[in-house]
């Protein structure tokens, strides 16, 4: 027998949706999804299939499709489906597989939603995932958000799968006979999240059998201090930050009296696309000289005189001269010694002395250099002293002197120090104000390779 009670009190808690509103069911195939299709069906609720196809698995991703299919069928509700050329996505936007197809997914779920007048979007995430989500933010970073793994509501995203754990999910299929179809790419560890789920989940279980249990107290817990915190980040936001039309701008002294500092600061620059890295090195660079910047995706973090200023970073105009591929936006720190291109491998390497070689690479006296650098494509109004030269050109010009055609103009990488200057045009020319000198004690190097 299906928990129909425990399920219809967990949304209704929740405020997930009301019992007459139609909901679309994000449903793959798996136990999770199938799972939740039973649910809704037996608890009497309105709702429609959406499935969809990334074309990865070959004939697998066929036979998921026909099973959901003819679930929908069965049960005599709407189906919907789209196939996606992931692989093509992939390579058009420069992201992972993972990304690629939750972008797709996400895109199209909710325009489904609207086109058939869904109220929302159910997902089959449970316990364990919100576990998996959580010790993913924490290996890799977070602020305190990332710490209650998923929300069971998120604008037209619902989770009503999240008072189950994945025993809970594999114990009921099991006693209730239901078919189901295995991804079997969730078998692999290549993903960190399967990592997470085959390796580390199971050592946790073997110190605490009621880790979800735990795990969903601690979020509890988690998701009230959040409640607390952003409650202060909103009253210090308007307190302390002064916004224009061009920018916006925060009083280093300010700053300094925040306490605690880092989590402050980290919560007030997240907007920006700042993660707590780049935070802490702002936080690090407030003595610094006046012109020092930082990036995120973004936005740009400049070091003023007696204040921070914050700035989009240019977008490209829609016009003809600049209608190519999206740009490249890679950050460089001192401890980098290679940044991957769609086309070429960035090198960096570091000598001692005054040398270099006339060989195509940038040989810049390192004592200049202002961390963290950017590489980065064109932008409006960039300028340079060419190697040689003691006057700015503009690089739209220097690009037409050197007759570099149209298309390629926006694949040429820019490596931008840390207050805005062009060091080096990657494999074209070096700044004359960075090159090595007779005083130069110490040399970086980079070198753009083809791969």
């Amino acid at each position: 027998m299906l928990p129909l009670q425990s399920f219809r009190a967990f949304f209704s808690r929740h405020q997930l949706f009301e019992p007459d509103q139609k909901i679309l069911l994000a449903v793959s195939g798996g136990k999770d999804s199938v799972l939740m299709v039973h649910l809704f069906k037996q608890a009497g609720l309105h709702f429609g299939i959406a499935h969809c196809n990334f074309q990865l698995r070959a004939e697998e991703s066929m036979r998921d499709e026909a099973f959901v299919k003819m679930l929908a069928a069965t049960l005599d509700v709407p189906f919907h489906v789209t196939h996606f050329n992931t692989k093509a996505y992939v390579k058009a936007h420069r992201c992972s597989t993972q990304m690629a197809a939750r972008d797709l997914r996400y895109a199209w779920f909710e325009e489904i939603r609207a086109a058939e007048g869904y109220e929302a979007i159910a997902l089959a995430h449970h316990q364990n995932d919100a576990i998996e989500t959580m010790l993913i933010n924490l290996s890799r970073g977070t602020g305190i958000s990332g710490l209650h793994g998923i929300a069971p509501k998120r604008e037209r995203l619902i989770r009503p799968l999240l008072f189950l754990s994945r025993e809970d999910i594999e114990t009921l299929i099991e006693k209730e006979n239901i078919d189901y179809v295995e991804d079997s790419s969730n078998l692999s560890d290549h993903y960190a999240r399967n990592k997470i789920r085959l390796h580390v989940i199971p050592q946790l279980k073997a110190i605490n059998p009621g880790l979800e249990q735990t795990f969903a107290q601690n979020i509890q817990r988690f998701q009230e201090a959040e409640m607390i915190i952003q409650q202060t980040v909103l009253s210090l936001r308007s307190k302390l930050l002064e916004e224009t039309q061009t920018c916006v701008s925060i009083q280093i002294d300010a700053i300094r009296t925040l306490q605690p500092q880092k989590l402050l600061c980290y919560e007030l620059l997240k907007p920006y696309n700042f993660n707590e890295s780049l935070t802490l090195e702002v936080l690090a660079a407030l003595d610094k000289q006046t012109g020092t910047s930082f990036y995120s995706s973004t936005h740009r973090i400049t070091l003023d005189r007696h204040r921070l200023i914050i700035t989009p970073l240019a977008a490209k105009p829609s016009g003809a001269e600049w209608e190519q591929g999206p740009g490249i936006n890679q950050i460089i720190h001192p401890a980098s010694r290679q940044i991957d291109l769609p086309d070429h491998v960035l090198n960096i390497r570091y000598a001692e002395g005054n040398s270099y070689n006339i060989d195509g690479n940038a040989y810049v006296d390192h004592e200049l250099l202002i961390y963290p650098l950017i590489l980065r494509t064109r932008q409006p109004g960039d300028v340079f002293v060419p190697l040689g030269m003691k006057t700015h050109k503009k690089l739209s010009d220097f690009f037409i002197d050197e007759k570099v055609p149209l298309p390629e103009k926006d694949k040429i990488p820019l490596l931008i120090n840390g207050n805005g200057d062009i060091i080096w045009v990657a494999g074209m020319r070096q700044d004359n104000r960075y090159k090595v000198t007779a005083t130069t004690k110490k040399v970086a190097i980079f070198e753009l390779k083809l791969k």
